[in-house]
């Protein structure tokens, strides 16, 4: 059975991502890319489905140990993770060097003290699991073959076949250094070369040691927000920018339930907000190649904009369900693709325009066609912006007029309006002073209740929706408006968990809810630091700093963060690392910093 989702450390080649287990498993690894097919499944499935154990030897009745210790060497994406045996100490150190030919995973094993027993258990399992590769010996290297892919494995110690899986027995005594590693390569090509692991450690240290020494960020939540910063590096695709929502599919936001999706694309949403994040802490390439992806993604056809493209800018996602696969902790269906990507979502066009603006205002160079694709999604949004749509948080329910949707409507325009008010672009600008303030009448007439004074999830409904405290933060109306405090008071009391948390908005149990879904789900971690971003925006600092650093204390051991957070079990869920938690928590690092409103 799979860990604990964090249970898991994250490494990768920002090409594609692993999962290691707190036991030394490797029971995630998708290659050569994010979105590929996995080789090691284990995670949503059993041992069948691929894994790489690496750890101590254990008995074959007994679950593998646990390690004493674990942690990234310094702000990198290395990890290392000791074990403390009967027999001495050994540590392992796994990572995935930044890509200059073939995708690699190399892990290193130490000897400490005294003279540990350790074991090697390697099944590739292509195809999410389904496909069992021929594994055969090509010049002294072991190699696993199927279809268009191939792995090869290469290590010093002695290897072995049994049941289907690739064994290594060995021990290693103070001072002894044994690495594995595995490679991919299209089937059909020359073998990679010969890895060279320890070259390659001290490579990928230096890798990560400069890009770090970009940060601009130097407040009293230094280390999360570095380690934040380097989850979303490791989320990003380096040949394209494109960024990824998560490196999995199908971890559960409802343990045991069907919330299962694919989160191995480029949302839009994620991505726009990813970039104005990496701009506020000194990474412009990051922010000037997202652009770039931004605008080859939408070429040609920006009218129609997706919410989500795959890393490449790929437009067609399709979804499938993998019925092979079980599911994290019996969670089903496994699903690859992603349904929603031709949802109607019109908050995108705001979370696009507001993070052209961000990188105009912060000097990035200028582009003209990211100008005129501004000016192309005011266009559409004229025509568009009344109608109802899935929202924010793709509703497989009957399309709404979320009011959150209205507001990112109403930020596409105004930033537009600077835009061309700044002499950098040319458009009709009373005309669209006139649509701002249309939009802007329609919310406040429509999506807000005078008698609880709370603006509402959509035109007419009752319900409540986190979505709704963005509202100050995006400027629609300023943070000491009444209706501003009497919506954040109404999500305290109504969609916050016993613990403080909040959830995005109320769901039905067993029956369908306003997202066409059964089933519950956790806190959504983005909502619960919008409600500490917008406590500090009114004056409520130390009640904001209480509740960031509460939602700090839910990260790993690693700093990682899922999706959601689950009150009832206390555990993280959905997919992870998730780059919609770790974004927001460095906004609002950056805001109390910015405030002053800090203990120590």
């Amino acid at each position: 059975m799979a860990g604990r989702i964090e249970d898991y450390a994250l490494i990768g080649d920002m090409q594609t991502a692993a999962l290691v287990c707190r036991d030394g498993t490797v029971d995630w690894l998708c290659l050569p890319r994010f979105d590929s097919h996995a080789i090691f499944a284990g995670l949503l499935g059993t041992e069948e489905h691929g894994f790489w154990r690496l750890g101590p030897a254990h008995a074959a009745d007994s679950a593998p140990p646990a390690a004493a210790r674990r942690s990234y060497r310094g702000d990198s994406l290395i990890l290392e993770s000791e074990w403390d045996t009967p027999r001495g100490t050994v540590r392992v150190t796994d990572f995935m060097p930044p890509r200059e030919g073939a995708p690699q995973l190399i892990r290193i094993v130490e000897g400490v003290t005294g003279r540990v027993p350790m074991r090697s258990a390697l099944r590739m399992r292509f195809s999410y699991g389904r496909v069992v590769p021929w594994v055969h010996k090509h010049e002294g290297r072991t190699v696993a073959v199927a279809g268009p892919d191939s792995v090869w494995f290469d290590t010093e110690a002695e290897t072995y076949g049994k049941s289907l899986t690739t064994y290594a027995d060995f021990t290693v005594a103070p001072g002894d250094r044994i690495a594995f590693t595995i490679s991919w390569q299209p089937s059909h090509k020359e073998p990679p070369p010969l890895p060279e692991p320890e070259a390659s450690l001290e490579a990928t240290e230096d890798f990560w040691r400069e890009w770090v020494e970009h940060c601009t960020y130097h407040g009293p939540y230094r280390e999360a927000v570095v380690r934040s910063l380097i989850t979303l590096k490791a989320l990003t695709y380096a040949p394209t920018g494109g960024i990824v929502a998560a490196p999995t599919t199908s971890l559960p936001e409802d343990i045991g339930g069907v919330r299962n999706w694919d989160y191995r694309y480029t949302w839009l949403r994620d991505a726009a907000i990813t970039l104005s994040s990496l701009l506020r802490t000194g990474y412009r390439e990051e922010a000037r190649a997202w652009r770039e992806w931004l605008l080859r993604a939408v070429a040609g056809d920006p009218e129609n904009l997706q919410i989500m493209y795959g890393i490449a800018g790929e437009r067609e996602l399709g979804e499938a369900e993998l019925d092979w696969l079980p599911g994290y902790e019996a969670s089903a269906p496994v699903r690859v693709g992603n349904g929603a990507a031709h949802q109607l979502q019109l908050d995108v066009y705001g979370e696009v325009t507001e993070a052209l603006h961000l990188a105009h205002m912060t000097g990035l160079a200028r582009n003209d066609y990211a100008s005129l694709l501004q000016l192309k999604l005011i266009r559409y949004l004229e025509d568009h912006w009344q109608e109802p749509d899935e929202g924010i948080w793709e509703v497989r329910g009957p399309r709404r007029h979320f009011v959150h949707s209205k507001v990112m409507a109403w930020v596409a325009v105004d930033r537009t309006i600077k835009l061309i008010e700044s002499g950098d672009a040319d458009g009709p600008l009373e005309r669209w002073k006139e649509l701002r303030d249309d939009i802007h009448r329609d919310v406040c007439e429509k999506g807000y209740d005078k008698e609880r004074n709370t603006f509402t999830q959509s035109y007419g409904s009752q319900e409540l929706d986190a979505s709704l405290l963005l509202i100050p933060q995006m400027g629609f109306l300023p943070p000491d408006d009444k209706r501003v405090i009497g919506t954040i008071e109404a999500i305290q009391r109504e969609l916050s968990t016993p613990d403080g948390f909040i959830l995005r908005y109320p769901t039905e149990g067993d029956s369908e809810g306003v997202d066409g879904l059964p089933g519950d789900e956790g806190a959504f971690l983005a909502c619960s630091f919008w409600m500490a971003d917008d406590l500090a925006m009114i004056g409520r600092v130390d009640e904001a700093r209480k509740l960031f650093e509460k939602l700090l204390a839910l990260r790993n051991d690693l700093g990682l963060l899922a999706e959601e957070w689950d009150p009832r079990l206390q555990r993280q869920v959905g997919n992870f690392p998730q780059a919609f938690s770790h974004v927001p928590l460095i906004d609002t690092a950056l805001r109390l910093t910015a405030s002053g409103a800090y203990g120590g």
